[in-house]
């Protein structure tokens, strides 16, 4: 009896165990698997999205924004624009300009402006209108710019000060896509001058034409530039992370600098006079990043679609170009005045980015746009 019970015991023991090991075993089962995954799907998207969200911008006279210092005008939609006045009184004008900056400047930094002399001033009778273009300096924000906007904006500063039915246009660097749009949107307005910006998507353009100007970018940029054409949504995040390098323009990289401009600007930041106006305050995405994403997205026309809309020879396209720029290659531009013969091309030898701070170049341009100097 006593080994019967002992088989008796181990069988129990055996059936014991096994009821054990099954219930203390855990399974999830597929549905729960699912459940989960989508949940650290759905968290790390989250986590993406605020990551590459820019901040919200801090306007000017608001509580958290800077103070508005200089006059402003009131558009159509509620937006201000900051604006300032050079040259002769705007009544006795003769000549009246709308300056448009480039990157990372605003409406202190009037390149034609710098350097023209007091005399070119007094005898042509020269009156210049600098803004902040929108989001920089005091110029409200405008998250739904686009290149034909910024015509809009130009014709409505010029109706709102008075300058009249026909006036002037000068945009440089990246401010020449507004000049551009002008010659598009608004060319019954104009006897304008245009000063260099290009995109690298401009549709009518030769593949080899744009390769050549996109392949003097360095990789980097290339890189910024297809960020801000193909995912506008990356832009902030692209040029605030550290993982990969930002535009060198942001960046201050000087070897973007031909050897005139290292010279000028070294020449400009010794001078005591030189005014530095604080243009990101209100933040960089809608200013800096802003450019990039209207520069490099889709425009709604090609540069290589305008007609001459001075058919009439009241009015004059001149464009200026140095031939050693390396922030904006002169491929694109040089085309362009191979394409439309009605524009009148200025190629300066030696000339890097800011060719027109170089001595007597303010000069030549005023009198070329405006008399028709060579």
């Amino acid at each position: 009896m006593a080994e019967v019970r002992r088989k008796i015991s181990a069988a129990s023991a055996r059936a014991h165990t096994r009821k054990s090991h099954q219930s203390s075993s855990f399974k999830l089962s597929p549905g729960f698997l699912k459940k989960i995954l989508a949940v650290l799907f759905v968290g790390i998207l989250a986590w993406i999205y605020q990551v590459i969200q820019p901040p919200p911008p801090k306007m000017c006279g608001s509580p958290n924004g800077p103070p508005v210092t200089a006059p402003r005008i009131r558009l159509k939609d509620g937006r201000h624009l900051a604006y300032k006045e050079h040259g002769v009184p705007r009544d006795v004008a003769k000549y009246k300009i709308i300056y448009v900056h480039g990157f990372r400047s605003g409406r202190h930094n009037v390149i034609v402006a710098a350097t023209l002399s007091p005399e070119v001033i007094e005898e042509l009778g020269v009156y210049i209108v600098s803004f902040d273009r929108p989001g920089y300096g005091e110029s409200d924000p405008n998250p739904k710019q686009t290149v034909k906007s910024m015509a809009m904006d130009i014709e409505e500063l010029a109706d709102l000060l008075g300058l009249g039915s026909k006036f002037y246009v000068i945009g440089y660097s990246i401010g020449g896509q507004a000049v551009w749009s002008c010659l598009k949107y608004i060319p019954n307005r104009l006897a304008t001058l245009l000063a260099p910006a290009v995109t690298y998507w401009w549709p009518n353009f030769p593949a080899n034409v744009l390769n050549e100007a996109f392949n003097q970018k360095s990789r980097k940029d290339q890189w910024v530039i297809r960020v801000a054409h193909y995912a506008p949504w990356l832009v902030y995040w692209w040029n605030t992370q550290e993982l990969f390098p930002a535009s060198s323009v942001l960046a201050n990289n000087s070897d973007v600098l031909s050897s005139q401009d290292k010279e000028i600007t070294s020449r400009i930041y010794s001078r005591k006079d030189s005014v530095s106006q604080p243009v990101t305050e209100q933040g960089e995405f809608e200013s800096l990043h802003r450019d990039l994403i209207v520069t490099q997205g889709a425009w709604e026309f090609d540069p290589l679609d305008l007609g001459n809309p001075f058919a009439n020879n009241k009015g004059f396209v001149h464009l200026w170009h140095g031939d050693e720029d390396k922030i904006v290659p002169i491929t694109m531009n040089r085309y362009i005045a191979e394409q439309l013969p009605w524009i009148w091309y200025h190629e300066v030898s030696g000339g890097g980015h800011f060719f027109p701070l170089a001595d007597g170049m303010s000069n030549a341009i005023i009198k070329a746009l405006l008399v028709g100097e060579k």
